[in-house]
């Protein structure tokens, strides 16, 4: 009897699987596969140095982890393969690798070990910001179409300025690559051998809607592009969420699961939380909190939101219009401060105390009043995505004296991301969007309640916390559920799905007036140097940038 979903999360820095019983809901078992490689931020994995800016994976990570984590799950949770109806992905994007026309990635060979541009280019990767800057003058002076619907903006975070970035920087790669696809369609093409691609993750990232860009606008980019819809991007579109195949001979001896069973078409790992928090509704925003942040809204109508990450039909929930707005650095702040900012003094005090550093930093950061430490930070320290699209904007403190302890920094940052979001709401109700509810969703969500409950001060609303801590697994579940079909043993809505496994919210929290009121203020001055920081090109930030590049040359 076919009795199991399994869900696929493959994240920034590990893929999870989790198993769901398809008549109680229930979690049957769960397991993580951590990228043995990670991100390949300062050299390849055979020693090459890669450049400012870059960050690259080794997709060997990706398939070992689909050797290893479903396996995992059928032991945990005593599953056998003939159980299992579906399953259904999800992938961090855009996450671009190249791939030859058997899907074999270019990585694999022995003769571009060494060759930056035939790895996997991370979400986070902004090498191709100069790319960047000439799509959007060149789409902004034709007047392209594809900006009234994806923000006005590109980011270098993107498909086509990665392609770009391939194409300028190693030539060879470029040619070789039969295909340029999402990290997310790779997989689904390991398991049922078809090279579809998901909707949603081209439109939102690769500017497809009814169609690629233009052949005229991508020649005019670079004579070399203009063929890339019938070369590197042609593929069978499906719509996310979407029946795409069953997994073949190859993907069963891969994954350990039965050939036939039901795979459904990938989906951003962001956009599957809107389901895990049980939302198919419009008016109800979902956010991923977690290394980055995503924000995201249905609704019937199809509108333009400048500097968000666009709009498309179906690519979250079928019938609506999906709206998504984004910050590229949130759990990373705290990461990176715990690595390079706390003082031994704090160290030994949470290893005396048995409690993680980040942990102490909550405790004694909650203790300090809003506005008190007089410390205000810009949250772009690894970029900036909505509202600005700029992967060389940095991030900042303002107000620090000799006085100012590591929690009041630790605190700025909090609000600092708090503040971001806020300006993501103002734009996305400025633009016509409606917004009355919001569920929040992520492992951080869970553990740091200071930080949820600066949100709910900040942007003056109640908050829900989804129940689960896997929701990206959760989300692929549903997807696949109701890709399964009733007629399979799955469900024919994602209501039905959502009713069948989605748990109700474990905690709200609710903002204080004071607090608000005092962020209102702080607020304001966030914007003031969100502007003044972020809309000149003469910024001090892009200055700094250049000067850095020059030194590092001549090293």
């Amino acid at each position: 009897m076919k009795t199991t979903v399994i869900g696929l999360d493959f994240g920034t820095l590990s893929a999870r699987a989790a198993a769901f019983d398809i008549r109680t809901g229930e979690e049957k078992a769960s397991a993580v596969f951590v990228y043995p490689h990670g991100c390949l931020d300062e050299r390849l994995p055979e020693g090459t140095p890669v450049g400012l800016n870059e960050c690259y994976q080794d997709p060997k990570d990706y398939e070992d982890a689909l050797r290893t984590v479903i396996r995992e799950v059928l032991d945990k949770g005593h599953i056998a393969p003939e159980e299992v109806l579906c399953v259904g992905t999800d992938f961090t994007f855009c996450t671009m690798l190249p791939v030859d026309k058997e899907g074999t990635p270019l990585a694999f060979r022995k003769e571009y070990a060494s060759r930056s541009q035939a790895y996997v280019k991370l979400w986070k990767h902004h090498g191709a910001q100069k790319e960047a800057d000439r799509i959007n003058a060149l789409a902004k002076e034709r007047q392209e179409d594809f900006l009234k619907w994806s923000g006005g903006t590109v980011s270098s975070e993107y498909l086509l300025p990665k392609i770009w970035e391939t194409l300028n920087k190693d030539p060879e790669i470029f040619e070789e690559a039969a295909y340029m696809i999402e990290a997310g369609d790779w997989i689904t093409w390991q398991l049922t051998g078809k090279q579809v691609r998901n909707m949603s993750m081209a439109g939102y990232r690769g500017l497809y809607r009814d169609g690629w860009p233009s052949k005229d606008f991508l020649a005019a980019l670079d004579e070399r592009l203009k063929d890339l819809p019938e070369t590197k991007l042609k593929s069978r579109m499906a719509p996310a969420g979407s029946l795409i195949g069953v997994v073949d001979e190859k993907g069963a001896a891969l994954t350990g699961l039965k050939e036939g069973t039901y795979v459904s078409a990938s989906q951003g790992d962001c956009y599957t939380t809107v389901l895990a928090c049980g939302i198919t509704k419009s008016a109800h925003m979902a956010a991923v909190i977690g290394t980055s942040a995503v924000y995201m809204v249905q609704d019937h109508r199809d509108f333009s939101v400048p500097g968000s990450n666009g709009t498309v039909l179906n690519g979250m929930l079928e019938g609506f219009y999906g709206f998504e707005s984004g910050q590229c650095c949130l759990g990373d702040h705290f990461s990176w401060f715990e690595a390079h900012m706390v003082p031994a003094s704090y160290e030994e005090e949470a290893g005396r105390r048995g409690v993680p550093v980040l942990s102490l930093l909550e405790e004694k950061a909650a203790l300090l009043k809003p506005g008190a430490s007089g410390v205000i930070a810009l949250d772009w320290w690894n970029g900036t995505r909505s509202l600005l699209m700029d992967g060389e904007l940095t991030g900042m403190f303002l107000g620090c004296t000799l006085k100012t302890t590591p929690e009041e920094l630790f605190r700025a940052l909090i609000e600092a991301t708090a503040f971001g979001a806020r300006l993501i709401l103002d734009n996305d109700r400025k633009s016509g969007l409606k917004i009355l509810r919001f569920t929040a969703a992520g492992g951080i969500t869970h553990k740091n309640a200071l930080l949820m409950q600066i949100f709910a001060d900040v942007l003056d609303m109640e908050i829900d916390v989804a129940a689960t801590t896997e929701c990206g697994a959760l989300g692929c579940a549903v997807y696949a559920l109701t890709a399964a079909g009733k007629e399979n043993g799955g469900c024919d809505t994602y209501e039905e799905a959502v009713k069948m496994l989605v748990k109700p919210a474990v905690k709200t929290y609710r903002p204080d007036p004071e607090h608000t009121k005092i962020y209102d203020e702080l607020y304001q001055e966030y914007v003031t140097l969100h502007d003044f920081f972020g809309r000149d090109q003469e910024s001090p930030m892009k200055k700094l940038l250049e000067i850095k590049k020059e030194v590092l040359k001549k090293e």
